[in-house]
């Protein structure tokens, strides 16, 4: 089973898509600029005179009836299911209850259509036909009902689509910038305490000036550490073989500050199986870290750390003993391994495991591979 680098296509937040997506899709109304609108049902209603007067004048009665007739049909027919659309989503939303809200929506399309269809051609047939409103029969309603649904369909669908649309991409671009804010954080939380006391243990060193070589090598090794944290913080992936070093070096220092209360062993293959394997930078420090940090260390019960990579199954996996020791207060966010997973969670589906024995406290992460 392979990892693989895969960009995350954020599904909506619990909150903020109905509140979005209630915005979004009433902007999609055509209804929305009333003067644009009206514009626009003047020239269809032209348009559809022409066809219907058989190439009479322009000007002549049957043309103007004709214009009207089909002005406030459409006219109508808009507004009718434009605003009651508008008003309906007020209370009811589309994200929560989408088959009530649409057939809700349809019912709404139907009856305003329905009223319309009978106010305008009412009107017609009493005040222009002169005739009596009882002598109106179903069959003018059958054509416009069927047009006022098809096309009541198409705009409260496509107000629809577009609407989830922007929320999916509104709330893709939040996860994205959520997820790149918590890497940020995640490869600035070097904690400063670690600089403190590196300074001190080489203080020590100096002071003893027994071992000068040492006292060089660590020095190198903390330039390296923190050379290695300003290369890869604008990095969202750094090379598996990198991070390891980077760990081999931050670790010389902790033993050196540490001395026997630290035990680590590392069971790695060959550095030619780990080419082209991937992780994100100071994700096996941060592991590191938290065991330093979250456990006592002694000479005579040290604390023991296992780095060991699954080749079968592309995981590192960062195993240490566990001491629990009392943290002073503020000296742990609990942060750290949340911010780890979402991190994780925007690069790959395999999430990383964590598990947890009176004895022993594992952590296992997924290796990414970029194709």
């Amino acid at each position: 089973m392979k990892s693989a680098f895969v960009s995350a296509h954020a599904a909506p937040a619990a909150d903020q898509p109905a509140t979005g997506a209630k915005r979004s899709i009433s902007r999609y109304y055509p209804h929305r600029n009333v003067w644009k609108g009206l514009g626009l049902m003047t020239v269809v209603s032209f348009g559809l005179a022409l066809i219907f007067n058989g190439g009479g004048p322009v000007w002549s009665e049957d043309f103007l009836v004709t214009f009207g007739y089909n002005f406030f049909y459409t006219s109508g027919l808009w507004l009718a299911n434009g605003y009651p659309a508008e008003w309906l989503g007020r209370y009811l939303d589309w994200t929560k209850h989408p088959i009530r809200r649409f057939l809700l929506t349809l019912a709404f399309s139907l009856v305003m259509s329905l009223l319309v269809i009978l106010l305008v051609d009412g009107s017609f047939r009493v005040l222009y036909h002169h005739r009596p409103l009882s002598s109106l029969t179903w069959q003018p309603f059958v054509i416009p009902l069927l047009i006022t649904l098809f096309v009541s369909l198409f705009l409260h669908s496509r107000a629809f689509l577009m609407g989830w649309r922007e929320t999916a991409l509104r709330a893709e671009r939040l996860q994205t910038e959520n997820a790149r804010a918590q890497a940020d954080s995640l490869r600035r939380q070097l904690d400063p305490h670690f600089l403190f006391n590196s300074l001190n243990a080489l203080t020590s060193l100096v002071e003893e000036a027994r071992d000068p070589a040492r006292a060089t090598r660590f020095i190198r090794q903390l330039s390296q550490v923190y050379r290695y944290v300003l290369d890869s913080q604008d990095q969202e992936l750094v090379p598996l073989t990198e991070e390891l070093a980077f760990a081999e070096s931050y670790l010389f220092l902790q033993r050196t500050r540490l001395g026997e209360g630290v035990q680590v062993e590392m069971r790695l293959p060959p550095a030619a199986e780990l080419a082209e394997l991937y992780v994100p930078p100071l994700a096996l420090q941060l592991l590191l870290e938290n065991a330093l940090k979250h456990n006592a260390t002694s000479r005579h019960n040290p604390l023991r750390l296992i780095i060991e990579f699954d080749s079968a199954n592309r995981q590192l996996v960062v195993r240490n003993s566990r001491r629990p020791r009392r943290l002073a207060e503020g000296e742990s966010t609990g942060l750290g391994l949340p911010n780890l997973q979402a991190r994780y969670a925007f690069l790959t589906p395999q999430p990383v495991l964590i598990t947890e024995s009176e004895t022993e406290f594992t952590v296992t992460l997924p290796v990414l591979e970029l194709r």
